[in-house]
């Protein structure tokens, strides 16, 4: 027995010979998204300052991956920070779970896969998404920071759309943060040889990413760029009065 599409796949799939009837559906799923995009406000509306925190879903409990991103969700929610996962197995779990056990706030966005995703049992708040980019809206617009830890390649997406946010100036005073020292090498190494050197990227690039070992390393980092986005609130909030 076939399957149903996601809604995603649905909304991708076009092959500039769609009858009528899929191309007036398209009301619809522009209604759909904007709801999707309400109810995600609406649910996080009352959140105070918070981190999101990508890894892979398929690592196990008892993995030192997963314990040191356990710490992590505890680490964060002690210095009082929400701690966002895609609400996932895995990495994410352990980073809730670890929020949940400190006494924070976990918050779980999860999305529809051909493959079921089941949110994890440490969620506060569950959120379900059926369209990709409605989901990482959430992950961006709650967050003071990004935490990367070691994943896939969703993980690695979540990476590089956050650098191409900030690189862009969409999101200002960001901090991207990759958990586990050896993990990234390889990576920034290649950046550094290949991007840097052949003048695709610029040295402040990368110098968004901050590498750590210890998530006891990562709310300073956190705290001082909430401090700067705060103070451009601030600025936002006063030149918008001087408007008025």
């Amino acid at each position: 027995m076939e399957r149903e599409l996601t809604f995603d796949e649905e909304l991708l799939l076009w092959l500039g010979d769609e009858p009528a009837e899929v191309r007036a559906a398209d009301t619809g799923r522009v209604h759909d998204i904007a709801e999707e995009l309400a109810r995600g406000f609406d649910a996080l509306a009352d959140v105070g300052p918070a981190v999101t925190v990508f890894g892979s879903a398929r690592t196990p409990p008892g993995h030192s991956h997963y314990e040191l991103v356990r710490e992590l969700g505890a680490c964060l929610a002690g210095a009082g920070y929400a701690v966002i996962t895609g609400g996932g197995p895995g990495l994410m779990e352990a980073a809730n779970r670890g929020a949940r056990e400190a006494g924070g706030v976990s918050i779980g966005c999860n999305i529809e896969l051909p493959h079921e995703q089941t949110p994890n049992s440490f969620l506060d708040i569950s959120l379900r998404f059926k369209h990709f980019f409605a989901r990482k809206v959430m992950f961006v617009r709650y967050a003071s920071a990004f935490v990367i830890g070691p994943g896939g390649y969703g993980t690695l997406d979540e990476l590089f759309e956050a650098l191409t946010l900030i690189q862009t100036q969409t999101i200002k005073h960001f901090p991207v943060i990759l958990l586990g020292d050896g993990e990234w090498r390889g990576l920034l190494d290649w950046l550094r040889e290949g991007a840097l050197a052949d003048g695709r990227i610029e040295a402040g690039d990368l110098e968004v990413m901050h590498v750590v070992e210890r998530p006891s390393q990562v709310c300073a980092i956190v705290d001082a760029a909430r401090t700067r986005q705060r103070e451009q609130q601030s600025d936002v909030r006063r030149r918008r009065r001087a408007t008025a």
